[in-house]
Formats: structure tokens, sequence, C-alpha cells
């Protein structure tokens, strides 16, 4: 009796959700590919069902503010985790105690897309190729720094080491465009960051694009090799984002918080964030993307572990 009334107010709450503001989570600051698509989503959410959403930006900590946040929040559909592979991929393996656990305290809702990096350096840099750095890096250990905010960034860059055989000092940061203030002001020397915060600076001409981190050339730079095709063999690495739900959110929630999402990535906003961002639409269903993020979670356990990273 109570498993049925259960599911009745499940589905009575599903039919008017959502019925207030919705919150949008995100780990990374303002101006990160993950805020400008969570951005972007939140304006066709808004345009199917005339509620408002909020953006709330929690930085730091490689996403766990953020996903401490959102896994403690009620479990009622108004709380959304817009994040990546960094909260539920890789963080796993890069810290010894997590604020969360990427799989229990969350009901996966929907995929939202994919995408690569690209290596950047100041203009003034006199490295023109990924050759040249890796050269310059293996015969002198150490000079060289490659900044980070968020574990695809770190990971790509460990990557790069692990492969090319050098030794570049890694600095962190809150998030991607704060690394690339610094690298701007030639702070560091070089990153690997998300297409949505490397292009535009690229573009404009602040940036030189030394190579692309998957094993096909971005759509946005096709002049710029892939990092392996320069010759650092098998190299490839990308990252995607994703919507959560707290666990014990009511699956007719989710089931109609899904079918919201997979529609505002087909959205204006949406589009035109993939187009410029050099990423890809990419939904699933609640089953799909908990196969997948299961499958994600080995694969960057043997990257990292592979890369010699220690877990903090």
């Amino acid at each position: 009796m109570i498993a049925t009334t259960l599911v009745a107010f499940g589905a009575a709450h599903a039919q008017s959700y959502p019925a207030k503001p919705v919150i949008f989570v995100v780990p990374f600051a303002a101006g990160s590919a993950t805020d400008q698509l969570a951005r972007a989503i939140g304006e066709s959410f808004t345009e199917q069902t005339k509620q408002p959403v909020v953006v709330d930006n929690k930085a730091g900590a490689s996403g766990m503010i953020a996903a401490q946040q959102a896994a403690r929040a009620p479990a009622d559909g108004y709380t959304v985790l817009i994040t990546t592979n960094t909260t539920h991929a890789a963080n796993e393996h890069l810290y010894k105690k997590l604020a969360y656990d990427p799989v229990k305290d969350f009901m996966p809702v929907t995929g939202l897309g994919k995408g690569g990096q690209v290596m950047v350096v100041n203009p003034s840099s006199p490295f023109k190729s990924v050759g040249e750095l890796v050269a310059f890096a293996r015969q002198n250990p150490g000079k060289l720094s490659f900044g980070s905010g968020s574990s695809s960034s770190r990971v790509a860059g460990e990557m790069l080491k692990q492969l090319a055989g050098v030794d570049i000092l890694h600095v962190p940061y809150k998030s991607n465009p704060l690394a690339i203030t610094d690298l701007l002001g030639g702070q560091i020397d070089l990153m690997i960051t998300d297409t949505a915060t490397g292009v535009p600076q690229v573009k404009a001409g602040k940036l030189r694009a030394l190579g692309y981190s998957t094993q096909k050339r971005s759509a946005q730079l096709p002049d710029v090799p892939t990092i392996a095709e320069a010759g650092v063999k098998g190299y490839d690495m990308g990252y995607w984002f994703a919507a959560y739900v707290p666990a014990g959110t009511p699956p007719a929630v989710v089931s109609r918080l899904n079918a919201i999402l997979v529609q505002a990535t087909k959205g204006a906003a949406a589009k035109s964030f993939y187009e410029n961002g050099g990423s890809e639409a990419w939904t699933t269903t609640p089953q799909e993307l908990a196969k997948f993020q299961a499958e994600e979670t080995l694969k960057w356990g043997k990257v990292i572990k592979a890369a010699g990273i220690e877990a903090e």
C-alpha cells in the first residue's frame, strides 16, 4: 500500500514538475565550458517549462565542493548537477577521500556532450609545434610548467608527460579560465584545456594552438594537428558533460527531467555552444549514462595509474 502511494505521489509530482525555479549546480567557475553549457541548456529549459534556471557556480577542489552540495540537496529534481568526467569518473582515482560517492549519491539523468582539448601556449612562446616543446622539455627537465583547472586538463598534461617522456611542472587552478589568465600573463608555459575555453582565445590571437587531444582533428581548428599526429604516439584524451540529481529522486521526475534536458541540447543556445566550443551533443537514457560512467571510471583509473599520479 505504501509503495503504491509513493509511486502515485511520484507520478503526480512528475506531472507538475517543474513547478518552481530549478538550480543547476556547476563544479567550475563562470566562463568555463561546463558553465557555458549549463547556461545554454538552462535557456532552453526555461523556454520549455516557463520556469527560471539558477546557475550556481561552486568552483574548487576539482568539483568536489559542487558534487557534495548537490548530493546533499533534496531529492526532488530541483537541484541538478551539470558536471563532467572530473567529478564522476576521475576524482575517485585522484583523491584518497571523496566527500561524495559518484555512484551511490546520485541518479544519472542524461549525457549532454563530448569534446576534446587543445594544447595552447602564449603567442610570445618560442614553441611553434608540439615537437619543439617536447624537445625542449626533454633537454630541460622541470623547466616548463603546465596549468590545469579540471581533472581532464590535469590528466591530459600528465598523459603528455608520460607518453613523451618529459618532466613538466604541474600548477593547479580552481578552473581552466583562471589558468588561461596566468597563461596569458606568462606565469605558466602551456595548458591542455577544453575547446570552449581555449578555442576563442586561439581565434582571437591571444593564444597559439599546438595540438588537439583526441584522435581526430577539431572541426574548429582544422589546421592544428592532433597531439598524436604531432609525434606523441598513442595520445588520446577527451571529456564529457552529463546531468545528475541526488539519489532518491522519484524515477518519474528523473524521466521528465531527462526529456527536458535531451530536448534542451537541440535548442539554439546549446547548438551555438557545441558549434563554437568544439564539442558535440551527446544524450543518453539514465541507464546508458550509468553504464557509460562505469566504463569511463575504469578507463580514467587506468590512465591516472599509468601516469603515476598519486592520490592526494
